[in-house]
């Protein structure tokens, strides 16, 4: 393919959403675009992008599948360019008691949030060490620094992204490559009703501007920085949590998760 001038980003979780305005604001910042969902509206998605004037390339893939990632690693070895920016953003929640949860449901939200991601960020990261260049932003959650009562595997996944990310920062600190990890609170997405989490008070409450969220964590990106918490509420959120004992959050978390609790 034709070298282009304009660097090039890589966006998961792109179809709606904090992937969506990662991608839009990516656009108006000059980045090509290679975007990735596992549902047909990344090409809607794409369509919209491509007012900017920019190269935008949809892959409909299911990220949670090492198959799904294959697929998209493919697209970008076709393209020819290396990719500039990862933003590892595609997640998946899931609500209600753990009990409850099929097991089916709850290995798609561990193969999404942690598997696949892992997987991308490694292939995608070796080439940036290789080049001496490249960012990375990783779409973590002040979920994780909570006990997720009736949110428990995503939490826990979270959590997992946001310790690794700072992991893999220091490991690539001498090789020109930059990580950094974004941490939104509730945001005003598709989120809570997949995740079957709309009948809560979370999922009832006033939540943050996806385009703000994906604002804060590019900006954040670009200055190299480490990790960054969207929103004055979420970083008290993030505070508190460091400080309150565990159990207390846990009965926090269980106020604003539990199933039926937005009724009340």
């Amino acid at each position: 393919m034709t070298q282009s001038p304009r660097p090039l980003a890589l966006v998961t979780g792109a179809s709606t959403g904090i992937g969506l305005e990662l991608a839009r604001h990516s656009a108006s910042q000059g980045f090509d675009l290679v975007i990735v969902a596992d549902e047909p509206a990344i090409r809607t998605a794409a369509n919209s992008l491509r007012a900017d004037g920019g190269m935008v390339e949809a892959v409909e893939a299911d990220l949670s599948t090492t198959e799904g990632v294959d697929r998209l690693l493919d697209k970008v070895r076709e393209i020819g360019r290396p990719v500039d920016v990862l933003m590892a953003n595609a997640g998946r929640g899931l609500g209600g008691d753990f009990l409850d949860q099929s097991f089916e449901d709850i290995m798609k939200v561990v193969n999404t949030n942690i598997t696949g991601t892992l997987y991308l960020i490694q292939e995608v990261a070796r080439t940036m060490r290789v080049r001496g260049e490249g960012r990375i932003l990783i779409t973590g959650s002040v979920a994780g620094f909570l006990p997720g009562t009736y949110q428990a595997v995503y939490n826990g996944t979270k959590a997992f992204l946001d310790n690794f990310a700072f992991a893999l920062r220091h490991e690539l600190d001498d090789e020109g490559v930059t990580v950094t990890c974004l941490m939104p609170g509730p945001t005003e997405t598709e989120f809570f009703a997949r995740a079957d989490m709309l009948d809560t008070r979370v999922g009832q409450s006033k939540k943050d501007d996806p385009a703000m969220v994906a604002r804060v964590g590019f900006d954040a990106m670009m200055r190299g920085d480490g990790d960054v918490v969207s929103g004055w509420s979420n970083k008290i959120q993030t505070t508190l949590a460091n400080v309150v004992p565990a159990g207390m959050m846990a009965k926090v978390h269980e106020r604003m998760a539990e199933p039926g609790s937005g009724k009340a």
